[in-house]
């Protein structure tokens, strides 16, 4: 792996590439905060990275003092938590590259899906759906299964990532210990009219899940995965990535077929780092050739036209 940072991200999220709508914008981060339009609608949310001044000019002012939401840090000394200018928000339409997912406020200052993702969500579209092109042209490739491509979202939430998968032409398996991000993962693929296609949606824990996998013998051409830095299994386990990661990539290891095709690796962890990252990745793809790509997860932000950094990511694939 080289020791060199990428900046995955989107000079452009579109809903819709013929009529050119968007239905997110970064417009602008600053003073511990970002301003976000998901839609109709417009929020303000903690970023502590932002250790710069807000834009400020006079239509982004008003634009931030007339946020309909913003959500509240316990580290301000605020009570922790929403507050919205005006009515309780239900959930909302939203739309990339023509597929369909529901957005809405959630107790932990998401809204259901991480716009920054876009990248990822492409690159997974683009290398499922050459994959499954170049077989219906019965085109010779060494990577080229004889069967639809098998992948895996581990921590998978609602599901956005499984839907690009799914539409491309892969057998998806979608797993998170959240019966709630599960429900919201069905409702997305219904609302996209993919219900008719593979995807099994899974509650578990992660680790006993791909434990249970290995026993049964089951292999993925393709993974994403992207772990909390804490969290709560369906039956009470307890998940700390700085303790849970090493594992985490070793039993990944062991269900990848024997020629698969991608693994992408995110955190949002402030304690990780994207060569960490890439190196941990490495450590399990070094028999199947291909190349680890690191480096920060971002949007574009309106207001300064630059990379704001929201993630770290590494991305294996051949």
């Amino acid at each position: 792996m080289q020791n060199q940072i990428k900046i995955f991200c989107l000079k452009e999220w579109s809903a819709d590439s013929i009529q050119g709508k968007k239905d997110y914008e970064l417009l602008d981060t600053g003073e511990g905060e970002k301003l976000e339009r998901f839609g109709p609608h417009i929020f303000a949310r903690p970023f502590e990275d932002a250790v710069w001044p807000k834009a400020l000019t006079e239509e982004l002012q008003k634009t931030w003092e007339n946020a309909d939401g913003k959500f509240w840090s316990g580290k301000t000394g605020a009570k922790a938590g929403w507050k919205m200018s005006k009515r309780h928000f239900d959930k909302w339409e939203m739309e990339y590259k023509g597929i369909k997912f529901w957005a809405m406020p959630t107790p932990f200052r998401h809204l259901g899906f991480f716009p920054e993702q876009a990248s990822h969500w492409n690159f997974i579209e683009d290398k499922i759906s050459a994959l499954t092109r170049s077989r219906r042209t019965k085109n010779s490739l060494p990577n080229l299964p004889d069967r639809p491509i098998k992948f895996l979202n581990l921590f998978g939430y609602t599901g956005v990532a499984s839907l690009f998968a799914l539409r491309a032409g892969a057998e998806v398996t979608h797993v998170d210990a959240s019966k709630q991000a599960l429900t919201w993962a069905k409702d997305n693929q219904k609302l996209s009219n993919l219900e008719k296609l593979p995807m099994r949606v899974i509650e578990d824990d992660v680790l006993k899940f791909l434990e249970r996998e290995i026993k049964r013998g089951n292999k993925y051409d393709a993974v994403i995965m992207d772990p909390p830095k804490f969290g709560r299994g369906p039956k009470g386990e307890t998940w700390k990535i700085e303790e849970m990661l090493p594992k985490l990539l070793s039993l990944v290891k062991k269900v990848l077929n024997n020629k698969p095709l991608f693994v992408i690796l995110t955190s949002y962890s402030t304690d990780s780092s994207a060569l960490s990252l890439g190196y941990a990745l490495a450590e399990i793809v070094t028999d199947y050739g291909g190349k680890v790509e690191v480096g920060e997860l971002c949007a574009l932000e309106k207001s300064n036209n630059r990379f704001i950094s929201l993630a770290n990511t590494a991305v294996w694939g051949v």
